[in-house]
């Protein structure tokens, strides 16, 4: 089985049309499957509110469908966010008499510019993203043994006569049946029960893979969204983090110290104070340090996206790459 997950940037329940409807809380999913090919969807249901709902329906996808009604400062900040959390791969459904034109001086060097335009066609594009899904079953042998793995929580819950389970999708790696998985960033250790993937059971999980996890030796009231479940020794945890930032080029000022700046990364978005600017030439591109509220977990490397929740309109600040 392979699975594509997509952001769905759309009115809420665009997506009616293309899956069942599953979990619903500040994210909605909604499932496709055909054989033994699936596709998540995921809409940021909260959105504009929640600034966070938005990130986490982007962060979790491998590709992205952007439905265009109007050009409004909410299309702008979806831009931003895309750009910033590197989503190269993506659709366009242009509406509302909209042309591509009208929006290619606003995404013009960012990575909207290499989306593919595409028709209102639900249908279509069902056919469409399940004939990629398929694709990727050549590959799946490769992925298979590549390597420890990680699976961020979205959603955690006690079932009767199951115990707890989680629902989350395998960033890299591998995680198998009977597995026993750090639960970052607490010390606990939990134990893979049964995995299932788009309800059927399975052995594994590999890279891209939406599962539930049946788990036990943690309690569910253990979780909170965001723990990562791994067997990945690189992955690591830490109260303060630090990194080269890049700011969007419509961010107006140097940022100064005692800001409170959320860090999003994977299902992660917690409020941090930024103890630390050095900047030597470009304001743009400062190395920054972070105390967070709760340990980041992260592995080596990460890309960061860097959020402002009192700037107004410009909410979305820029990326930070982690030592």
């Amino acid at each position: 089985m392979s699975n594509i997950t997509v952001a769905v940037l759309a009115p809420n329940g665009f997506s009616d049309a293309l899956g069942k409807k599953g979990t619903t809380s500040d994210i909605t999913f909604y499932n496709l499957k055909r054989g033994e090919s699936t596709v998540t969807f995921i809409e940021p249901t909260r959105y504009p509110e929640k600034l966070s709902s938005l990130f986490y329906a982007i962060s979790l996808a491998d590709r992205v469908i952007l439905v265009v009604d109007e050009i409004t400062a909410t299309f702008g900040e979806i831009v931003l966010m895309l750009q910033c959390a590197g989503k190269a791969h993506g659709h366009i459904i242009f509406r509302n008499y909209l042309t591509p034109d009208q929006i290619a001086p606003l995404i013009k060097g960012t990575v909207l510019e290499h989306y593919e335009t595409i028709e209102n066609d639900p249908i279509g594009l069902r056919e469409k993203l399940l004939d990629a899904a398929a694709k990727m079953m050549a590959h799946q042998k490769v992925k298979d043994g590549a390597g420890n793995g990680a699976v961020p929580i979205d959603h955690h819950f006690n079932v009767k006569g199951v115990g707890t389970v989680i629902l989350g999708c395998v960033t890299h790696g591998v995680i198998r049946k009977h597995d026993s998985l750090k639960v970052l960033p607490t010390a606990k250790i939990a134990q893979v029960r049964s995995i299932q993937k788009h309800e059927d059971d399975a052995e594994s999980a590999v890279t891209g893979d939406r599962v539930g996890l049946a788990l036990k030796g943690v309690e569910a009231d253990d979780l909170d969204r965001g723990y990562v479940l791994t067997n990945d020794p690189a992955i690591r945890s830490s109260l303060v983090v630090m990194g080269k930032a890049q700011l969007v080029k419509y961010w107006p000022a140097p940022l100064k110290e005692e800001m409170v700046i959320y860090l999003g990364h994977w299902m992660q978005f917690l409020p941090s104070r930024l103890t630390k600017v050095t900047a030597e030439g470009d304001w743009r591109m400062p190395e920054l340090t972070f105390a967070c509220e709760k340990e980041l977990v992260y592995p080596p490397g990460a890309r960061i996206v860097l959020h402002y929740l009192e700037g107004g309109k410009l909410r979305v600040v820029g990326t930070l790459t982690l030592q």
